[in-house]
């Protein structure tokens, strides 16, 4: 056996040219940072504008790097640019290229700048869109969960602790409880598109450069802030991806969460709501079924976007200052992530404004389990004027009492009441029913229809004045 012919066999069948091959593998990001096209392109720009102003370059030769630049953005998005894995990544395909179409004017682009800048920048830009584009996602979800709660402000369903009854609330209330999750969740992803709204265009490898760049000027036409102020963590921070993925597997455990409920709610024995075929599939052997596929796969989708952000947390967590290697591993968790949360943001919506509610089966849930049982004892306390442990004591009598009766508390008679406390009076049945009970919890942030609509209200006007906000930017 060759010398050559042992070497390839020791390489592998993919890798039969041996290590310079395997090198080529796993070096070159261009499998997936094509995505930065359009960032990378208007970094350039934006970089390449900024040298002539700064007579760091002619005007005659920033033109010429425009022109190319747009050339190749439009070849890229026609999809006629060849990507070559032996440039490695996105900035060397579009240098490349730029100069082949304009020939030696496309060396000076590259003037007091580095390839760790030039990333940095690139991946800032798409994860700030990103971000923002999560944020509006989520708009649109408060917005339609709003909309079905204020729908339901008076729709009365069980209440659950331990998914055990616990006290009666209405469904608008349960809605709106997701309103708030997400709520937190939509400022989760605008703080972080202010902490993220710094360019570290202009740190270079990570010393800075001793050019007379203008970092501002690059900041302002990138849609930044302001410049980073430190050139060395400019070029190591991967923070801002790591806001985007906490912020995304946050989102995802809620939406994991409320798509759990439907999965439970669709069932027969709950029968709370049912999904429209849009959002189900039949079954291949059983056809009575409808299943929720769609919450399901929400609900799977969880396990993913957490992965995400664990494996970037794994990446960065011994990293030294400033720009490794090992950071070309932080594109393609985030680009899971994003593309992940954007659809199941999505599905999730279609299935809120979709969801058909049967008002009648948690109407007669909601009074299973003793629910108004809380409402009794408060009576005693407010009414009676005994201390809490002492109603709380005697309601569990009159819950045992109605277990032995085979009857709701509502239809225990005033006299088995007052058996087991004889302070209780004919009033008492004003707050054992399930409707009274939700009406009576008027509390700021309770169950009463009135406070679940001043809740839709503020709710209302808060998505009404973000959305003002983003006409003024």
């Amino acid at each position: 056996m060759s010398d050559k012919k042992a070497s390839n066999e020791m390489w592998g069948g993919r890798f039969a040219s041996g290590p310079a091959a395997i090198m080529e593998a796993i070096n070159a990001s261009i499998g997936f940072d094509r995505k930065l096209y359009a960032q990378d392109i208007r970094g350039s720009l934006a970089h390449a504008a900024m040298l002539a102003e700064t007579g760091i370059i002619s005007a005659q030769d920033s033109e010429k790097i425009a022109a190319g630049l747009n050339t190749i953005l439009s070849e890229i998005e026609s999809r006629k640019f060849a990507f070559s894995t032996r440039l490695e990544d996105i900035h060397m395909n579009v240098e490349a290229r730029l100069a082949e179409l304009i020939g030696p004017a496309a060396g000076r682009l590259h003037t007091a700048r580095s390839r760790n800048d030039q990333v940095a920048v690139d991946f800032r830009l798409w994860v700030k869109e990103e971000t923002r584009k999560a944020g509006a996602a989520l708009e649109r979800l408060i917005a339609a969960l709003v909309a079905r709660a204020e729908e339901h402000a008076a729709t009365v369903m069980p209440g659950f602790t331990h998914l055990q009854s616990a006290q009666p609330v209405t469904f608008g209330h349960h809605l709106m409880a997701y309103v708030e999750m997400f709520g937190r969740d939509l400022s989760r992803v605008t703080d972080a598109v202010r902490r993220m709204d710094e360019s570290p265009l202009g740190a270079a490898a990570l010393a800075g450069t001793s050019f007379p760049i203008d970092r501002h000027r690059t900041a302002a036409a990138l849609g930044f802030r302001e410049p980073t102020r430190n050139s060395i963590d400019s070029v190591s921070d991967r923070d801002f991806a790591l806001d985007f993925l906490s912020a995304a597997a946050i989102i995802s455990v809620h939406l994991s969460r409320m798509a759990e409920e439907i999965v439970i709610w669709s069932t027969p024995q709950f029968g709370f709501v049912k999904l429209s075929d849009s959002f189900s599939t039949g079954s291949s052997i059983m056809p009575q079924k409808k299943n929720p596929d769609a919450a399901e796969l929400i609900r799977a989708k969880t396990g993913r976007v957490n992965g995400d952000l664990f494996a970037l947390l794994t990446v960065m967590k011994g990293l030294p200052l400033a720009y490794s290697k090992d950071m070309q591993e932080d594109k393609e968790a985030v680009f899971d992530a994003a593309e992940t949360i954007e659809l199941t943001l999505a599905a999730m919506t279609g299935m809120v404004a979709d969801l058909t509610v049967n008002d009648a089966a948690m109407k007669k849930a909601a009074g299973s389990g003793y629910s108004t049982a809380t409402d009794l004892a408060d009576w005693l306390v407010r009414e009676a004027g005994i201390p809490f442990r002492e109603a709380h004591h005697a309601t569990g009598r009159a819950v045992a009492l109605a277990e032995e009766k085979g009857c709701p508390l509502e239809r225990l008679s005033l006299e088995d009441l007052r058996s087991i406390n004889g302070a209780i009076t004919a009033d008492v049945f004003s707050v054992l029913s399930v409707r009274n009970s939700v009406k009576s919890r008027s509390s700021f942030g309770g169950t009463a229809p009135a406070e679940v609509r001043r809740q839709i209200r503020y709710w209302k006007k808060r998505l009404k004045q973000g959305a003002q906000r983003k006409k003024l930017r």
